[in-house]
């Protein structure tokens, strides 16, 4: 099966930029649902959705029979809720990152997209960009000889609302969820799974952190330094450091960017620009599409097992600072 037929579940501004980004590469996006049926008509309208297909409750979303796959868009800790709903209705998902709430939700929903042959991947976008694409193949080529450390950071000035998501626990609230995530994941990507987690942390006034620092040992002694902040807004680059050459990707390295090749001597080896790739979420929906077709149902850039195992390396850095949700 290729050209699958989507549906999005929730209707906030992460969904707002995945349908926009299916819409502009041409994916069959066909159905919403939200809590309300006001927000579902609206955000149909919006998006060229047919109004039999805007449905007011999650439930009708994944009963939808012309829906194939479905986009997972609450906050983190309804993840695993919507997710469950829709595998249980036999529907593909793709899990807005950070993946779920903890690892153990996540071991939870792996089992069950394995139980039931659907797809279950975590929507890091990320690891679907050209630049990243083109950094594993320079990184291939032994451009960089040993690679010895990696940095990375996610450094935002956000709301400092007590209510708002991104500081209220009981919504998942914190940088390294919502940020974090992100540096933690490419440090992954990169050097593997850590052998070592140390991190430090600043909690707000609800409790929820505001910066997070690690630093990781992996495979073969290489360390890994990440930072994360939701009140401060920093470079939002990444580097990495090897025995011959080093990789500086430029702001913000996360999304569609640029970034040089430079041997230890200072000679530019290669220099890489995304030109006008957008925002690029599409490509995450593509490589989701292309799993099903050839009939993996996982994926090559970020499998279901890894997706769990980062779920548990972020669960051991929240209990080095100091934070749980409410729901755990």
């Amino acid at each position: 099966m290729t050209g699958l037929r989507w549906g999005i579940l929730a209707t906030g501004g992460i969904a707002t930029a995945f349908a926009t980004d299916l819409r502009t590469a041409g994916h069959d996006l066909v159905a919403v649902g939200s809590r309300t049926q006001e927000s579902a008509d609206a955000f149909a309208a919006r998006f060229g959705i047919d109004p039999a297909h805007a449905h007011g409750s999650y439930e009708d979303l994944v009963a939808d029979s012309d829906v194939d796959i479905i986009y997972i868009s609450t906050p983190h800790p309804m993840h695993v809720d919507g997710a469950r709903l829709a595998l249980t209705a036999g529907k593909h998902v793709l899990v807005e990152k950070a993946f779920t709430l903890n690892q153990a939700e996540a071991k939870e929903l792996q089992d069950l997209g394995r139980e039931r042959g659907l797809l279950v991947m975590e929507a890091m976008w990320t690891r679907y960009l050209p630049h990243i694409a083109r950094v594993h193949e320079i990184i291939a080529a032994g451009t960089l000889g040993e690679i010895r450390a990696v940095t990375a950071d996610h450094t935002q000035s956000l709301p400092t609302d007590p209510s708002h998501r991104l500081n209220a626990l009981e919504l998942g609230g914190g940088a390294l969820l919502d940020l974090g995530i992100y540096p933690v994941s490419f440090v992954w990507d990169i050097l593997g799974a850590p052998t070592s987690i140390r991190a430090v942390g600043r909690l707000g006034e609800t409790g929820a952190d505001t910066e997070v620092a690690t630093v990781m040992t992996h495979a073969g002694g290489a360390v890994s330094t990440t930072l994360s902040s939701s009140r401060a807004a920093g470079r939002n680059t990444a580097t990495i450091i090897g025995t011959e050459a080093r990789i500086e990707i430029d702001r913000v390295w996360y999304a569609p960017t640029s970034f040089t090749v430079i041997a230890t001597d200072g000679t530019v080896l290669e220099t890489y620009d995304a030109g006008t790739a957008g925002r690029g979420m599409q490509m995450q929906a593509a490589a989701a599409e292309r799993f099903v077709a050839d009939g993996t149902l996982d994926s090559d850039r970020l499998p279901i097992a890894e997706s769990v195992a980062i779920m548990g390396c972020l669960d051991e850095i929240r209990t080095q600072i100091g934070v749980s949700y409410p729901k755990e």
